[in-house]
C-alpha cells in the first residue's frame, strides 16, 4: 500500500513540476514577441506558435539544414534581413558569426517577424492567408505561390484545397499543426474576452 500511494505521490509530484515549467517556459518570450509582432504587423499568436512548433521556445536549437533558434532562421534570411534593412554592422556580423546573432531570441524573432511580413505581402489578398505564410515559411515563398494556384483563373482557392496541393507530408503536418494551435490560442482568447464581458462589475 505504501508504495502504491509512494508511486501516486511521485506521479503528482512531477505533474506539478511539469505544469510549473511550462508556466515558466512557454510565455517567457512574449514581450519579444508582442513588441516584434507590432513592428512587422503580424499576429504575436501565429508568431507564438511557430515557435512552439519549431524549437518550443529553446533558443540553442539548431536545426539540420543550418536553422538557428526560436524561430530557426537561416543565415540566408538573415544576410537577405540585414542587407534590405541596410544594417551594415549586422550584415558583416551575418557573414562572418550568424550563429552568435541569431541565438539571440529577440533578433531571431525580429527576422522571423520580417520574414513572415515579406512573405505575407503575396498572400494578403487570399483566403486563409495565414496557412500560405506558414507553408512559405517551411517550404518556401514558390512552393506556397505554386500550391495556392486555383484550379481554374475565375475559381478561389480555399484554406482546404490549399491543404490538399501541399504534396511534401512535413509540410502538410507542420501547417496542420501550427493553424491548430494558433486557432485554439484565437478561441481561447474570444471566449475570455466574452466572460469578462458577461461578468458583473463589482
Amino acid at each position: 500500500m505504501r508504495r502504491i500511494v509512494a508511486v501516486i505521490l511521485l506521479v503528482l509530484i512531477l505533474l506539478l513540476a511539469l505544469f510549473a515549467f511550462n508556466r515558466y517556459w512557454t510565455p517567457r518570450f512574449d514581450p519579444l514577441i508582442a513588441r516584434q509582432a507590432a513592428i512587422y504587423r503580424v499576429d504575436p499568436d501565429l508568431i507564438w506558435s511557430v515557435i512552439y512548433e519549431e524549437t518550443y521556445f529553446s533558443p540553442w536549437k539548431k536545426g539540420k539544414d543550418g536553422e538557428i533558434g526560436l524561430m530557426q532562421v537561416t543565415p540566408t534570411v538573415g544576410r537577405e534581413w540585414a542587407n534590405e534593412t541596410g544594417m551594415r554592422e549586422l550584415a558583416r556580423q551575418m557573414d562572418t558569426d550568424p550563429e552568435s546573432l541569431l541565438r539571440d531570441p529577440e533578433r531571431n524573432i525580429q527576422i522571423g517577424c520580417w520574414y513572415l511580413e515579406k512573405i505575407r505581402e503575396q498572400f494578403q489578398d487570399s483566403p486563409e492567408a495565414e496557412m500560405r505564410m506558414i507553408a512559405a515559411y517551411n517550404a518556401g515563398p514558390s512552393r506556397a505561390v505554386e500550391w495556392s494556384r486555383p484550379q481554374s483563373p475565375e475559381s478561389v482557392q480555399t484554406g482546404a484545397e490549399f491543404i490538399n496541393r501541399i504534396d511534401i507530408p512535413s509540410t502538410k503536418a507542420y501547417v496542420l499543426s501550427i493553424m491548430q494551435r494558433y486557432r485554439e490560442i484565437k478561441s481561447s482568447r474570444t471566449s475570455s474576452a466574452a466572460l469578462q464581458q458577461t461578468s458583473p462589475a463589482k
